[in-house]
């Protein structure tokens, strides 16, 4: 990713402290930028922020509701 150097990585409130499942994000020119903590050399996702915003509150959601039973 292009000036990946300059940015300031932060992770997630949602990511787990094992360590095994956790996501970075940063902000840059009017985007959120969002990888895999263990794989920082590999793809980057790119929101706009109400993009982002949309997503992460579909996923605090889901992950409030109890999975719905059979």
């Amino acid at each position: 990713m292009e000036d990946n150097i300059n940015l300031r990585w932060r992770k997630a409130s949602y990511s787990g402290n094992g360590g095994g499942s956790c996501i970075e994000v940063a902000d840059q020119a009017a985007r959120v930028l969002v990888r895999d903590t263990t794989d920082r050399t590999g793809p980057v996702l790119r929101f706009t922020p109400a993009a982002w915003r949309r997503f992460a509150d579909q996923v605090k959601r889901s992950l409030a509701d109890p999975l719905p039973t059979l």
